[in-house]
């Protein structure tokens, strides 16, 4: 069973530094296409980690099922 959080990408802002992907416990982060981060939400235990590290501050938790 999936998380109740799960992490959120703005891709307009994000950087596609890697940061998130270096620090997710469940490896839940890959770059898409090199363009920015996009996390697995099948994978996401909502941990706030990328969140924390990225610099850019496009990443944001989220519970599910909650909109913009």
């Amino acid at each position: 069973m999936p998380s109740k959080k799960y992490a959120v990408v703005d891709k307009n802002q994000c950087v596609a530094c890697g940061a998130c992907m270096n620090v997710c416990p469940k490896e839940a982060v890959h770059l898409w296409k090199g363009c920015y981060a996009a996390p697995a939400p099948d994978k996401c235990i909502g941990c706030g980690k990328c969140a924390k590290i990225c610099p850019a501050g496009c990443i944001q938790i989220r519970n599910r099922g909650e909109q913009k």
